[in-house]
């Protein structure tokens, strides 16, 4: 996204609906005094701007934009639809959203309306609309914020309005009953339907729910966000088709899927709250920050990050001295053009009232301010960066249908090891609940997350031929083509690497006969006869089948085993205990140019670390090995390589640089051989000639 002449974009939520004016004029001063160039304006202000059904004010917040203007300020402004007024809930009985157990939501907070209810979207077009009217033109308008958080407080909805969404839904997917009663297995406990009328919500009943309802019920609500996300995004077109678009995500993608946006969003924005209690934090956001970047395939929004502490885990410490830098940091390592906060000055009252602001409760002599301002005045200074981009030769194929299938949207699921608990919560029997779709994935992120190699997360449909390496944990479903694209992908050289549960249903949750993995027995050279998920604490043990270089002899394993049979693959390691002593729990498979892995257990850490850096190594793909806590990224831009070296830990610590010569864009100074990093510290070099350019 460009906002003029290019730049890194720097700035927070503002909220001076909140503040009398004469407060205004010292938020500008600070705002410029911190370099700030940007500013999310009218997120939550609905209710100020339309006070009743036929009146739009908009005094307030030309005021505040034209002083922005002023100022050299740009905005993103909201479209102010997360949080309807309360005369409009009044008004219309179906704007709240109806919980499982059937009770509505009170109103009084935000996200509060059903993603489906007509009177709901009906008044937000309308906001839209009055919104992009008055604000075409506008000097300080640089870009549109959609709505707010999609999915955060009320992804599940079981309301009338919803029944009758979904029912229509299912006539176009389906069209005959006869159709989705024999997708849907109905036949089983006498589900049959035979009118489109005898289908409601997937609520809670006396036993099991049908699964594959149960999907599709995800399914319908997802497309639902996606619909009223469209709906004001057509509208804020037709006015000003100049002004891009975005929308802020959340690191949680298993609300709905949002690959169904990646056509309609002009720059992918988030939120981004690490627990800084969490030790390993940095890996918790590094792998949703290249989940973002992999969705369009080129830079992000940080939209937000808490100036210091949060207000909603159960201890919210501070971020201490330096560990905000090296965060915002790490999101411009990973992909970020921006570096903004949630929120500019931190409120007086109201329930967010203990979240950090930029501007804290002390004031302008504050230590959170002073650092976010200094990193403000480093920000404006790295014009180069912007517009860079990553070279991953590595994907992780995400698929929130098999995320949903294991971790379906009643609940978690993987929390409790009560049978009657975790029915209730999930709706359906499973063979364990240590099934972890997402907590799999990320296993394997970190796994090259450790060897310092960039990873794209990219959706399971997306193109993958680019990539020298492809990752699938836990792929529960196998859809349509997915077969004939890791087929062509590994006969053309490429490494293709999954894992237990994968492959054992189709897009319809029917399970595949004659062998699990399915369409992939093939490619994999293998096939799983049964499996047997372990006890909570549960182990076995992993023997190598021979002592190739760079592993040892032996390796533990947990949460499940496969009981497979090779049909043309390399056995490279078998089970050490249990009835399936001596059969593959790791096969490779040679197929046409290229390999296919399959492991059918949980290995532990060291397993993963061994295989992937063969993986790596084979494929002529660079690892990094650095001082623990030490972190590599590289972003490009016309060819030229820039590298962000980031010191997670509490130490100084020396790293040591490959040979040349290089510049610290950040101190403007040469570099070469050794880099000195000081605790939390982070140095952007660039390679340069022995002449210093």
């Amino acid at each position: 996204m460009q906002t003029g002449d290019p730049k890194i974009i720097f700035g927070a939520d503002y909220f001076p609906e909140q503040w009398p004016e004469e407060v205004w004029h010292d938020d500008i001063r600070l705002m410029k005094q911190a370099n700030v160039n940007m500013v999310n304006l009218a997120i939550f202000a609905w209710a100020l701007i339309q006070p009743d059904e036929d009146t739009f004010t908009f005094g307030w917040l030309d005021k505040i934009m034209d002083l922005l203007a002023e100022n050299d300020i740009d905005v993103c402004l909201g479209t102010a639809t997360a949080a309807q007024p309360n005369w409009l809930t009044e008004k219309y009985d179906d704007i709240l959203f109806v919980r499982e157990s059937g009770e509505q939501v009170a109103p009084g907070s935000r996200q509060t309306y059903c993603v489906n209810s007509p009177n709901y979207r009906r008044a937000a077009q309308r906001l839209a609309k009055e919104m992009a009217t008055h604000y075409k033109g506008h000097p300080a308008l640089k870009l549109w914020h959609v709505n707010n958080e999609y999915a955060n407080k009320n992804s599940m909805c079981f309301c009338s309005n919803c029944e009758t969404g979904f029912r229509e839904w299912l006539k176009n997917k389906y069209v005959a009953l006869d159709k989705l009663n024999a997708y849907w297995s109905t036949v089983f406990w006498s589900e049959t339907y035979s009118t489109w009328e005898q289908i409601h919500t997937p609520r809670a009943s006396a036993g099991g729910r049908n699964a594959t309802k149960l999907l599709d019920y995800k399914r319908f609500l997802s497309e639902s966000f996606y619909m009223l996300y469209m709906e004001e995004v057509n509208v804020l077109k037709k006015t000003t088709p100049d002004i891009p678009i975005t929308t802020n995500f959340e690191g949680d993608w298993s609300k709905f899927d949002h690959s169904l946006f990646k056509d309609d969003l002009d720059v992918v924005s988030w939120n981004c709250y690490p627990n800084p209690l969490d030790p390993n934090a940095r890996k918790w956001v590094a792998l949703r920050h290249s989940m973002m970047r992999s969705l369009l395939g080129k830079p992000f929004m940080l939209m937000e990050q808490a100036p210091s502490q949060v207000d909603w885990y159960p201890i919210n410490i501070n971020k201490s001295p330096g560990l905000m830098r090296l965060w915002s940091y790490q999101a411009i390592a990973h992909g970020s053009d921006s570096v903004m906060y949630f929120q500019w000055r931190a409120s007086q009252k109201g329930a967010e009232k203990y979240h950090s602001g930029i501007v804290p409760h002390f004031g302008e002599d504050s230590r959170v301010y002073k650092e976010i301002s200094n990193l403000g005045n480093e920000l404006s200074k790295l014009q180069d960066i912007h517009g860079s981009t990553i070279d991953a030769q590595v994907a992780i194929l995400m698929d929130n249908d098999s995320w949903w299938s294991v971790d379906n949207p009643y609940g978690k699921g993987n929390k409790s090891l009560d049978n009657e608990t975790f029915w209730a919560a999930n709706g359906q029997p499973f063979p364990t609940v240590l099934l972890n779709y997402f907590g799999e994935l990320e296993y394997y992120f970190n796994a090259f997350y450790n060897l310092n190699v960039p990873v794209d997360v990219i959706p399971v449909h997306y193109d993958f031929s680019k990539y020298k390496v492809v990752a699938a944990p836990l792929l529960h479903m196998i859809k349509p083509g997915f077969k004939e694209a890791v087929e062509t992908f590994v006969q053309n050289g490429g490494t293709f690497l999954t894992t237990y549960f994968t492959g054992l249903i189709d897009e319809h949750v029917g399970v595949f006969l004659n062998g699990y993995l399915g369409p992939l027995k093939e490619v994999l050279g293998v096939t799983v006869e049964e499996f047997d998920p372990l006890p909570l604490d549960g182990t076995n043990r992993m023997i190598m089948a021979a002592n190739p270089d760079g592993f040892k002899k032996e390796y533990g394993c947990s949460v499940w085993c496969d009981v497979s049979h090779v049909t043309s693959a390399k056995t490279l390691a078998t089970f050490g205990e249990d009835y399936y002593k001596d059969y593959p729990c790791v096969t490779e498979s040679q197929f046409g140019s290229g390999r296919a892995y399959y492991i059918a257990t949980r290995p532990d850490a060291d397993f993963m670390h061994d295989l992937i850096t063969k993986i790596l190594k084979d494929q002529k793909i660079q690892l990094h090995d650095l001082p623990e806590g030490v972190e590599i990224m590289k972003r490009k831009k016309a060819g030229q390589e820039i590298d962000f070296y980031l010191n997670h830990g509490k130490d100084a610590i020396k790293v040591e640089l490959p040979k040349g010569n290089y510049e610290n864009i950040l101190t403007q100074t040469p570099c070469k051989h050794v880099l000195q990093l000081e605790k939390y510290g982070v140095a952007i070099l660039r390679r340069i000639d022995e002449n210093g350019k």
